[in-house]
């Protein structure tokens, strides 16, 4: 039997990763693997340089998804002739005569329109006009698929879980001369409000002097939230005690991850979150929120709390920082619970998915 002919934006493996890079860079690679499938790579942009056989759809990027936000053209059939089924992989997907599925990694933009970039608007404007035209979108938590039903009545979602993110082996040396070895509460990501950031601050002020020398290292790149976030610190008075570390990837982030006491994840919403795998890889307890997605990904591997009770975020952090026998619980729980997220199972679920779209009878 041929394989099917999937069109497969790559469109989010050109530039720096993001999290929606990786995911879609493992998606791609699990995808390969398969006799079952093949994949008619294509891209948005007139600036990518792109890997041979792969599609550039000659649009300008911005123009098009301007036009898709409000209508069904220009369609992109002559350029995917082979294929039988579009999959968008990063919120958009273009019209098109054929079946289309396009991943949702999450939804707080779409809650908070205002609050985001112009060109993130328009992604999510042209995400909710291909819902609203058929295309099905792939969710990777059941969260974001509910989420989804509530903002778009009649779309169709189907939850498959992505994997996790390669955790190499961390440098002997600290590449982080302030830690000098000091213990540290960890938080990865962007400094953007959804993060939740001054509440992990506030929190980590009030547990602090309980841990001798303890530290919040916050590693990502500035956001939305960045002045919000220095403000707490400013005003928490914790600043000799914070570390802002910009974006860290490959050896930095691995060892900040086998060396932090603990990941805060204090997230006011996650689509999936990638950084629970990551602890969950490197063995390091979790104190996050009970926010989105979050408890369907971490199960029994982090302790829990509201998203706004700062007082109940300090007690998880300081559990985790001072009960060893609370720390070596959910370490366990998270090497048993990290089996169940593996990037072959996500193609498999993937390639499900497209013949139930193809076929008409997605459950």
């Amino acid at each position: 039997m041929s394989p099917l002919v999937v069109a497969f934006d790559t469109g989010p493996l050109h530039g720096p990763l993001t999290g929606v890079g990786f995911a879609t860079q493992h998606m791609r690679t699990a995808l390969l693997a398969r006799d079952d499938v093949a994949l008619h790579e294509y891209v948005l942009s007139f600036r990518a340089q792109l890997t041979p056989g792969t599609t550039r759809l000659p649009l300008p990027a911005a123009v098009a998804q301007r036009a898709w936000g409000v209508t069904g053209v220009p369609r992109v059939d002559r350029w995917l002739d082979r294929a039988r089924l579009v999959h968008g992989t990063n919120y958009v997907v273009p019209p098109s005569d054929l079946p289309r599925v396009v991943t949702a990694h999450d939804v707080w933009f779409l809650r908070h329109p205002d609050s985001v970039s112009p060109a993130v608007a328009r992604a999510g404007r042209t995400l909710l006009r291909a819902l609203r035209t058929g295309a099905v979108a792939h969710v990777p938590s059941q969260a974001t698929a509910d989420a989804l039903a509530d903002l778009v009545p009649g779309a169709r979602a189907h939850v498959v879980p992505l994997g996790p993110l390669p955790l190499g082996p961390a440098p002997a040396a600290c590449p982080f001369p302030d830690l000098g070895g000091r213990p540290f509460v960890l938080a990865i990501g962007t400094l953007e409000r959804r993060k939740n950031i001054p509440v992990l601050v506030d929190a980590f002020a009030r547990m602090r002097t309980a841990v001798e020398g303890l530290q919040l290292v916050l590693a990502g790149t500035d956001g939305d939230d960045t002045e919000a976030v220095r403000h707490a610190v400013d005003t928490s008075r914790t600043g000799d005690a914070v570390t802002f570390t910009g974006r860290v990837d490959g050896e930095a982030r691995a060892w900040l991850l086998r060396n932090a006491r603990v990941l805060a994840y204090p997230s006011l919403d996650e689509g999936f979150g990638f950084p629970l795998l990551d602890a969950m890889q490197a063995g390091v307890p979790v104190a996050a929120s009970t926010a989105g997605s979050i408890p369907e990904v971490a199960g029994d591997t982090a302790l829990l709390s509201a998203p706004d009770d700062v007082d109940a975020l300090a007690a998880s952090l300081l559990a985790v920082c001072t009960d060893d026998e609370v720390r070596a619980r959910l370490v366990s729980a998270g090497q048993n619970r990290l089996a169940e997220f593996d990037w072959a199972h996500t193609a498999s679920g993937l390639v499900d998915l497209y013949h139930h779209v193809l076929r008409g009878d997605l459950p």
